[in-house]
């Protein structure tokens, strides 16, 4: 049925188990406190899961070129916000640089060959870098992969890890590596 309600329950479901599978995945792979920069954090919902999972965060940055969302994430985050352990900005990812020892990207789709290119390049070379796509095919999601493989061709990362979650309205890939330096 197209009862909206429902494509939102699902859109939702895919959200936060992409979330909690990157969660976990990264658990295994972070031993020591870590500064976190979200980009395309939106309002600050994959922020707050990491606050609230084992992953040892210090400090996670949350940025969106959507001004509105700002606020929204701030308000969400509001006990580490006020520990001064998490800020929410406005900015163009694209344009940005980051020295934080985990960088996540979970808005490939959103972003055009050329502008993931260059938001990689800005990213540090030691960084552990976490990135998922989507083949969810509607008009804003400008770059998906067909598959995982497409993903990795597209990513330019040395992989510790890869896989794809199938979820109801989507598949939705990620890699956890480093820069290909």
């Amino acid at each position: 049925s197209n009862n909206p309600m429902r494509t939102m329950d699902a859109f939702w479901s895919g959200q936060l188990n992409s979330k909690e599978w990157l969660i976990d995945n990264l658990n295994e792979r972070v031993y020591f406190g870590v500064d976190v920069d979200i980009f395309g954090g939106w309002v600050g919902v994959l922020a707050s899961m990491l606050f609230q999972s084992k992953v040892p965060v210090k400090n996670v940055r949350s940025i969106d070129i959507d001004p509105t969302c700002e606020h929204v994430a701030n308000e969400m985050n509001r006990i580490e916000y006020n520990k001064g352990m998490f800020k929410a900005i406005t900015g163009d990812m694209c344009k940005m640089t980051s020295t934080a020892h985990v960088v996540i990207n979970t808005s490939c789709e959103h972003l055009t060959q050329e502008q993931y290119d260059e938001w990689l390049s800005n990213m540090p070379n030691d960084a552990i870098i976490v990135v998922q796509g989507n083949n969810y095919n509607i008009p804003e999601h400008v770059r998906i992969a067909k598959d995982i493989h497409e993903f990795e061709r597209q990513c330019h990362l040395n992989r510790k890890f890869v896989g794809t979650l199938t979820l109801p309205l989507y598949d939705r890939d990620m890699i956890i590596g480093t820069k290909d330096v």
